[in-house]
């Protein structure tokens, strides 16, 4: 969503590294570039006036004049800037209050309200460990109430089924039972999927204002299309004013949004964005970090998120197995192709660099998508072995080799390739692991590459 804002922001700073001492002239000429940039990724203008104007305020005094990298200065005071413009700091959902804590959806048409509502509720029972209950009132979108059903049968939540199958049509009633049938069956959190319009209309409006009358949510959550740039902020403003909005999804950031409508959000409105929606699946749901999203943008990579992924993917039982594997020199190829299977479920390998520091240069440069296909080649080689094999690498032989490359429609010079790649970051994992001294491997990591 950021990049193309984050490359214009890149190409300013350089230039600012670039010289020995900074001058108000030259600060002036750089603001002026980034007021441009953030125009053109569609920031609301006021918030850019305001934004570029505080900046200036700290970087022609002497924080920055007087400092020795007046231009690294420059940067922290940008991404300081930045942080406290997309909210400061991480806002969560308020889980506190009894239960069920009832959650209600709200936005236009198109905004992705009902499969947002299916991702929360994912979300609140695989990370949060809750027992989400959906709620189908958008009586109005034809199968809007089948496809959450669908959508609660892939992440494994009830849903409330209106009596007399689907026959009640008034959103109020459905919403109310809901809420209630979530109260009598125990479960702790209600998650209301509303409807929604092409614009924000009396009818839309009077609508949700019975439905948060009946319901009491405790919390509503504004569904915002990121694609849509300023007009998203429009339409928060329009729901904010009228019935009160406590935080904003930001749904399909992984598009060609130009970046403006998270970055005026926070400022227009004065409430928080809580999550992200980063594509398609269901799982594809984050929260929002404000300090992590700017330095995306000022392409210094997002470790912390990076760290995250990999939490998910690996627990503290298989990493020590992995670490005893090493120090013992047992790594297998059925071990690397374990690997493998977790580093597919973090991401993308552009995904994955993306978070790196640098990582947009290191990508500018080189062949991303060569390096995903030679992943899926060593995937099918590892796949075309048998257990034996996988386990004992040392009895391919030629003919086995030459029937691996047959099963994995690669050649035998390419097996051959592969397998000495694999001894030699045998080799290497073993002399880290003899190196760390027997600590735990990603401690030591840590402390000599941190």
């Amino acid at each position: 969503m950021f990049e193309a804002l984050g490359e214009k922001l890149e190409a300013v700073f350089r230039r600012l590294r670039g010289y020995g001492t900074l001058t108000e002239k030259n600060i002036e000429e750089a603001l002026r570039e980034v007021r441009l940039a953030l125009l053109e990724a569609d920031v609301n203008f006021r918030v850019v006036k305001d934004f570029v104007e505080r900046i200036k305020a700290r970087a022609v005094g002497r924080e920055v004049l007087g400092s020795l990298s007046p231009g690294q200065q420059v940067v922290k005071i940008v991404y300081d800037e930045l942080v406290a413009l997309l909210g400061g700091q991480h806002t969560d959902l308020n889980l506190s209050a009894p239960p069920p804590v009832v959650l209600m959806l709200v936005g236009l048409n198109g905004s992705g309200k009902t499969t947002t509502a299916g991702k929360l509720a994912r979300y609140l029972k695989s990370e949060r460990k809750r027992s989400p209950y959906l709620i189908p009132a958008d009586t109005y979108r034809p199968a809007a109430m089948e496809q959450l059903r669908i959508i609660a049968g892939e992440v494994g939540v009830p849903i409330y089924r209106t009596p007399g199958d689907g026959g009640a049509s008034d959103p109020v009633h459905i919403a109310r039972e809901g809420v209630e049938t979530a109260r009598r069956q125990g479960y702790d959190v209600a998650i209301i999927d509303t409807a929604g319009r092409f614009q924000i209309d009396e009818e839309l409006m009077g609508e949700l204002e019975r439905m948060k009358q009946a319901t009491a949510p405790h919390q509503i959550l504004l569904v915002a299309d990121a694609m849509t740039g300023q007009e998203a902020v429009n339409v928060a403003a329009g729901f904010h004013n009228r019935i009160g909005v406590d935080g904003v999804i930001l749904t399909k950031v992984e598009g060609d949004a130009r970046g403006g409508a998270a970055l005026s959000l926070r400022a227009v409105t004065g409430k928080p964005i809580i999550f992200v929606g980063v594509g398609e699946k269901l799982d594809a749901l984050e929260p929002f970090h404000p300090d992590r999203a700017a330095s995306r943008i000022l392409g210094m990579g997002d470790v912390l998120s990076l760290i995250e992924k990999a939490e998910k993917v690996y627990d503290q039982r298989q990493a020590a197995i992995l670490e005893k594997k090493l120090r013992k020199n047992q790594f297998t190829l059925e071990d690397f192709q374990e690997q493998m299977r977790m580093l597919k479920k973090m991401g993308s390998i552009a995904e994955l660099v993306a978070l790196l520091p640098g990582g947009k240069k290191l990508m500018q440069g080189a062949d991303i998508g060569a390096a995903e296909k030679e992943l899926k080649r060593i995937e099918a080689i590892i796949s075309s072995m048998t257990k034996e094999e996988r386990r004992k690498p040392e009895i391919l032989n030629g003919s086995r080799r030459r029937r691996i490359a047959a099963g994995s429609g690669t050649s035998v010079t390419e097996v051959n390739r592969f397998l000495k790649q694999y001894l030699d970051a045998k080799k290497m994992m073993r002399r880290v692991t003899q190196a760390a001294g027997g600590k735990h491997l990603g401690r030591w990591l840590s402390s000599h590459l941190g």
